[in-house]
């Protein structure tokens, strides 16, 4: 059994995240959104990159 790291596909990242998928490659055109990695001719987020990218996205507590 595998024991990796968890791989999000742009569809499956977009339903975790609760926006469009449109969303999701519009970030990844930008640069702006989560790192990817390309497995073949197939984008897939690892879930550590991810849980990062949205560390960074949070506000400051006030």
């Amino acid at each position: 059994m595998f024991q990796g790291q968890a791989m999000l596909s742009p569809t499956e990242l977009a339903e975790f995240l609760g926006v469009p998928l449109h969303t999701v490659y519009a970030w990844r055109h930008k640069g702006t959104g989560p790192k990817g990695c390309k497995v073949g001719k197939h984008v897939r987020y690892r879930m550590a990159d991810v849980q990062a990218w949205l560390d960074v996205q949070a506000e400051p507590a006030r």
